[in-house]
C-alpha cells in the first residue's frame, strides 16, 4: 500500500505547475478609477464551486483586480453543509471542472494526497462534505480574493464610469462597488427563487417547509410527515425525516416514478462543450426535453428512503388541496385524503428575473427566451421562457438596443441552461463552461480598451540590442 503524500507536499508540486503554466506572466488590464474610487475589472457574485472556479480562470488569464463575495460565512457557501441534505455528490467522482486542466487541483488528487491511491480506488461517490473541504482547500491555496457575509443589492449602471454600482451591505456596514463585469454565480435558483405550490397558500408555516428551508428533523421524530415531489432533494429530505423516526409519506403528480437520467446521457464533449453552439430551435428542443423526461431519485436516494418501513410512495397524487385541522394538516388528492403533522415539499424553484434583488433595475432590460423564440406547442414549457437569452459566454442580451451595456453582466448560473447548456450549478459542466465564460470577459476588456493598447504599442521603445 503506497503512503499518503499529504498536502503540503501537493501543494509544493501544485505551485510549481501553476508557474510553468503561467505563460504569459504578465498583468495587463489597465486599472480604472472613477472620480477618485476604484473600479474592479470584475465582481464575482457567489463563492460557491461556479464563482471560485470562475475567479481562478480569470486569474489565469491575468485578470486580477476581481473580487468574490458571498452572503454566507466561510465554509457554509453553496449547498453542501446547508440544504444539500443527499450523503454524497450525484455526479461521478471522476468529473473535473474546477481545476482547470491541471491534475494536482483535481478533487482525485486532493482525496488521494490524504487517503492513497487505494483510498480513492474504493471511493464510490463523493460524500458532500467533502466536496465543501475540497472548494474550502481550493479556495486557500489558490488564494482566491473573497469576502464573506456581504450581500450585494440591486445592480445598476453607471454611464459615466462606464461601470456596475453594486450597492453591498455586511456587518462591517453599507458599501457601493464600482465594476467592469458582474459575473452572477448565485446557484441553481440564481435567476429566481424557490417556490411552494400555491396550495399551500393560507397554511400557517408553522406546519410546513420547503426542502430549501432550515428544518428541525428532530422534532419530527414520532410523527407523520408528509413530502410532496418526486426528484432527488424530495426523496433526501424523507430520508432525514426517516432517519430521525418519523413516519413518511411521499407524493408525486407522475404515473411512476422517473427511471432514466437525461443527465447522464449528457456526458459527453458534444453536448458538454457545443450545445450553445446550436440554433435556437435545437437549443430548445434539447432542454425541453430535458425537462419533459424529468428528473428522478438515484438508485441509491431511493433505495435509502425504502429501507425504512415508515416509508411510503403515493403516485398520481398531487397535492389538490391542503388545510388545517387543529394541530394537524389534512392533504387531499385524487386518490383521497392524508392527515399529517408537517409537510415537506420539494418542488423545486421558478425562473423570475424580477425576484432577484440584483436585478431589480435590470430585469426589463434583459432579454428572456420568450422574447427571442416561439417553440412548437408540444415543446412549450412556460419556465424555459422565462429564462434569460444569452450570449456566447454566458452575457445577458438587451431587450433591444438601448441598453448595449446589459451585455457586461454575465449569468453563471442554472439559468443559463437553455442557451449554454451545463454551465453554471453544474459540476459536469464546468470543464467546457469556464473557458467561455472568460473568454467573454476578457475579450471584452481587451476591446473596451483597443485604443490604450494601441498606444502603449506606439509608445513602446525597449531595445533588444
Amino acid at each position: 500500500m503506497t503512503a499518503p503524500i499529504g498536502l503540503p507536499a501537493l501543494e509544493t508540486t501544485l505551485a510549481r505547475d501553476l508557474s510553468l503554466l503561467g505563460y504569459p506572466h504578465r498583468d495587463w488590464v489597465p486599472l480604472r478609477t472613477h472620480l477618485g474610487r476604484p473600479i474592479l475589472d470584475v465582481l464575482v457574485v457567489g463563492a460557491g464551486q461556479s464563482g471560485l472556479s470562475a475567479a481562478f480562470a480569470l486569474m489565469r488569464e491575468k485578470v486580477k483586480n476581481i473580487l468574490v463575495v458571498d452572503a454566507k460565512p466561510e465554509g457554509k457557501e453553496g449547498p453542501w453543509v446547508d440544504f444539500a441534505r443527499m450523503v454524497t455528490l450525484r455526479t461521478p467522482k471522476h468529473v473535473t471542472g474546477p481545476d482547470l486542466g491541471i491534475p494536482n487541483l483535481t478533487f482525485q488528487a486532493w482525496y488521494e494526497a490524504q487517503h492513497g491511491a487505494e483510498g480513492w480506488t474504493t471511493l464510490k461517490l463523493i460524500p458532500k462534505e467533502l466536496w465543501a473541504a475540497y472548494l474550502g482547500w481550493y479556495r486557500r491555496t489558490l488564494g482566491l480574493p473573497v469576502r464573506n457575509g456581504v450581500r450585494v443589492g440591486a445592480l445598476s449602471w453607471n454611464a459615466q464610469a462606464q461601470a456596475w454600482e453594486a450597492p453591498t451591505t455586511s456587518a462591517s456596514g453599507n458599501e457601493t462597488l464600482l465594476a467592469r463585469k458582474v459575473v452572477l454565480a448565485t446557484g441553481i435558483d440564481g435567476a429566481g427563487r424557490w417556490e411552494a405550490p400555491s396550495v399551500l397558500q393560507g397554511v400557517p408555516k408553522k406546519f410546513w417547509s420547503h426542502t430549501r428551508d432550515d428544518i428541525d428533523f428532530g422534532a419530527l421524530k414520532g410523527k407523520k410527515v408528509g413530502v410532496l415531489g418526486a426528484g432527488a432533494s424530495a426523496f433526501d429530505n424523507a430520508s432525514v425525516a426517516l432517519e430521525a423516526g418519523a413516519e413518511v409519506a411521499l407524493f408525486f403528480r407522475r404515473e411512476k416514478l422517473v427511471d432514466v437520467n437525461p443527465y447522464r446521457w449528457a456526458e459527453f464533449t458534444g453536448f458538454l462543450k457545443h450545445h450553445s453552439d446550436l440554433d435556437d430551435a435545437r437549443k430548445w428542443a434539447f432542454i425541453s426535453h430535458f425537462v419533459k423526461m424529468g428528473q428522478l431519485p438515484p438508485a441509491d436516494t431511493l433505495a435509502r428512503a425504502r429501507n425504512h418501513p415508515g416509508f411510503s410512495l403515493h403516485a398520481a397524487s398531487p397535492w389538490t388541496a391542503v388545510e388545517t385541522v387543529g394541530e394537524r394538516v389534512r392533504v387531499t388528492t385524487p386518490k383521497g385524503t392524508f392527515d399529517f403533522d408537517y409537510l415537506i415539499v420539494g418542488t423545486g424553484f421558478v425562473t423570475d428575473l424580477s425576484l432577484r434583488p440584483e436585478l431589480e433595475n435590470l430585469k426589463d432590460s434583459i432579454a428572456l427566451w420568450s422574447d427571442r423564440y416561439t417553440p412548437p406547442e408540444s415543446q412549450r414549457f412556460d419556465d424555459l421562457g422565462r429564462h434569460p437569452f444569452l450570449g456566447s459566454s454566458g452575457e445577458f442580451l438587451p431587450k433591444d438596443p438601448s441598453s448595449p451595456w446589459i451585455s457586461s453582466l454575465f449569468c453563471y448560473t442554472f439559468a443559463g441552461l437553455p442557451s449554454l447548456g451545463f454551465a453554471g450549478a453544474f459540476i459536469s459542466g464546468l470543464k467546457y463552461s469556464l473557458p467561455k465564460l472568460v473568454d467573454g470577459i476578457t475579450r471584452q476588456l481587451y476591446r473596451e480598451d483597443a485604443d490604450h493598447f494601441l498606444q502603449t504599442l506606439k509608445a513602446y521603445d525597449a531595445k533588444e540590442f
